[in-house]
């Protein structure tokens, strides 16, 4: 596509960039994503986009779609997100940055390309399953309102933050594909006060919004075969804060720690996302 220019996104008036994620995710499939100015350096902190690998697509100097890029390591990069302007949708822009994503990547000696999309969003898994992508992982959110715990909780003490990151950051080298948004490098950025806590072979890590009686499970990771762990994590949650709703976002793995909110009631949430992989040498 000559007339089409791919610039980096660090070279783009941040202003731009903003107004242009504002546009392309107006009419998102879970609802209108709007993010104030302020509030942008925040998102791209926790979703932990590197600027200077991103790119924004161009035509006439008019910005028509972006793809922001997260390292994860030197072999294994994030698409962040991806976007393009309404108008802009089948002009060729985003499958174009995605090409030349992969193409970069291949280039910086990275091994694997990673994503999380909604299963719903046909068109994005469309382009994604026609790039080579293949899907790894079902994320679903949960939900449970009221909360409450009738039995007999474990009791598990509350472990500082520090220690918790560190135990995410050890579990991520045995266990793979750890979606980004429920590790240290994207948990340092919510402006929430998170708590933790651990159990055998589980850790949860959950904060609790005030004064609204929202309580949202940030990530529960549990590598152990039957999830006991998570369970008597989340029986203590429940026992501790009755009356609370409890939110899990769309990132909770089953077989890390879903299975056991679903032992305990979690309703899953209608829409639920696919963590897609593309290997780009063995």
């Amino acid at each position: 596509m000559q007339d089409l220019t791919l610039m980096p996104a660090d070279e783009l008036a941040p202003g731009l960039l903003h107004e242009a994620f504002t546009a392309a995710f107006a009419d998102y499939l879970i609802g209108p994503f709007v993010l104030s100015p302020e509030q942008w350096p925040q998102f791209l902190g926790r979703q932990a986009a590197d600027l200077s690998l991103s790119r924004v697509a161009l035509r006439a100097g008019q910005v028509l779609a972006f793809a922001l890029v997260a390292p994860r390591g030197p072999e294994r990069w994030r698409l962040a997100t991806m976007g393009a302007l309404p108008a802009a949708r089948g002009s060729g822009a985003a499958p174009a940055l995605l090409d030349d994503w992969t193409a970069r990547a291949g280039a910086s000696g990275v091994r694997t390309l990673e994503l999380e999309v909604f299963a719903q969003n046909e068109r994005a898994l469309r382009l994604y399953q026609g790039r080579g992508f293949t899907a790894l992982h079902e994320l679903h959110g949960y939900a449970l309102g009221n909360a409450a715990f009738n039995g007999v909780s474990p009791t598990v003490a509350e472990i500082d933050l520090p220690s918790a990151f560190a135990w995410l950051d050890e579990t991520a080298l045995r266990v793979p594909d750890l979606p980004l948004q429920i590790t240290p490098a994207s948990l340092r950025t919510l402006p929430n006060a998170l708590k933790a806590l651990r159990r055998g072979q589980a850790q949860l890590v959950f904060s609790v919004a005030a004064p609204t009686l929202v309580v949202t499970v940030h990530s529960l990771v549990d590598h152990g075969p039957d999830q006991t762990d998570a369970l008597g994590l989340m029986q203590q949650l429940l026992a501790s804060h009755p009356g609370h709703e409890i939110k899990v976002p769309q990132l909770q793995r089953l077989d890390l720690g879903g299975q056991a909110l679903r032992q305990l009631g979690f309703q899953l949430l209608p829409l639920h996302q696919l963590q897609m992989v593309k290997p780009l040498r063995s």
